[in-house]
């Protein structure tokens, strides 16, 4: 978790980095901001109020074409020597500009700043911090006037939220620094031109990571795998599904074996699962540990995958939480319909 009660901005600097697409240009600032306490106070809010999660990414040190990462080439330098902020961020800006070339990318302010004393689970450590402000919101301003008042407008930005940003701590250098991205808007493209293109940055390979792979896996098996092979009912995935959740939920560690015992069961299902297993790990970059520490944050974020619906035609939901022998499913000849019968002892 990253604490902000006693960072310190030490220096930040703006640029004005337009869209490519529009061909707008850049206007790259030739000095750092020189602001009162307050507004540095202001911009401190601004900058870390947004990252609240728990999942986190690495720089890769190379692009996809095996060229240095630009993004990475200057946070390096100016973890080495804080003065070259002015002039890295300057590059900084020009590499934002050339990724910049999708209709969709806006252009806006792109700050840097050098952050001092950042608590991150516990440990302090300084920070690159990379913001771009794309939308400005209007405002009105009271101003006094003599016995009375007036009101005049204006636009700027709004501290309240990020529409694109990353810390970049000065921590596992050698794995491409532990990085936290944040955005208001993260569409798939727009994600794509911040994250892959300007940071060139995946996902770190914590439990974080690892849990969110696992739900993934769980829930590919259950929906997927499990009804090619076998015959069950709805009712029978929900029912696994909510069985997944508590296992999440009620362990501190993930094993692919007790997993299996607790919430499959059956022999056979648990044979599929293994190889279901398999072929996820021949298939993924990544393989699945036999065993790691469950992270509850990412069960927090992913639960919802693992939502427990039974969908009949457009008319009907049926959200399962547990007893799956209290539910029944038929065939009524009659009307050549099918249905469920739902048992249950209160009514709330």
């Amino acid at each position: 978790m990253i604490t902000s009660d006693n960072t310190i901005l030490q220096e930040a600097i703006v640029h004005r980095v337009g869209s490519k697409a529009g061909d707008e240009g850049m206007l790259l600032s030739a000095a750092p901001l020189n602001v009162s306490s307050e507004v540095s106070d202001l911009l401190l809010r601004y900058f870390l109020s947004p990252f609240k999660g728990q999942e986190y990414y690495n720089l890769q040190r190379e692009s996809d074409a095996a060229a240095p990462n630009v993004a990475y080439g200057c946070i390096c330098a100016i973890f080495d020597n804080p003065d070259t902020l002015t002039e890295q961020s300057a590059a900084l800006a020009k590499h934002l500009y050339e990724q910049g070339s999708g209709a969709k990318v806006k252009g806006g302010d792109f700050f840097v700043a050098y952050l001092k004393d950042c608590m991150l689970d516990g440990e302090t450590l300084d920070a690159v911090g990379l913001f771009k402000s794309e939308n400005q919101e209007a405002f009105l301003k009271i101003l006094p006037r003599g016995e009375s008042f007036d009101l005049s407008a204006d636009s700027g930005i709004s501290i309240s939220k990020v529409d694109r940003g990353c810390l970049v701590f000065n921590t596992e250098r050698e794995n491409g620094f532990l990085v936290a991205i944040t955005g208001s808007s993260r569409s798939a493209g727009e994600e794509q031109y911040w994250t892959d293109c300007f940071l060139n940055a995946v996902q770190r390979k914590d439990d974080f990571f690892r849990t969110q792979q696992a739900i993934s896996l769980c829930k590919n098996f259950v929906t997927q795998r499990l009804p090619e092979t076998f015959e069950v009912t709805k009712a029978d995935q929900a029912d696994m599904l909510n069985k997944s959740v508590n296992f999440f939920k009620g362990n501190d560690s993930f094993d692919v074996d007790d997993f299996a015992r607790e919430v499959i069961a059956d022999p056979e299902a648990i044979k599929s699962f293994k190889s279901y297993k398999r072929e996820f790990d021949r298939d993924s970059d990544d393989k699945l540990p036999e065993r790691f520490d469950i992270s509850e944050a990412a069960v927090k974020r992913q639960a919802r995958a693992l939502k427990s619906v039974i969908k009949l035609d457009k008319n009907f939901h049926i959200y399962v939480h547990g007893k799956r022998e209290y539910i029944t499913r038929g065939y009524d000849e009659e009307t050549g319909l099918y249905f469920y019968q739902l048992f249950f002892k209160e009514e709330e």
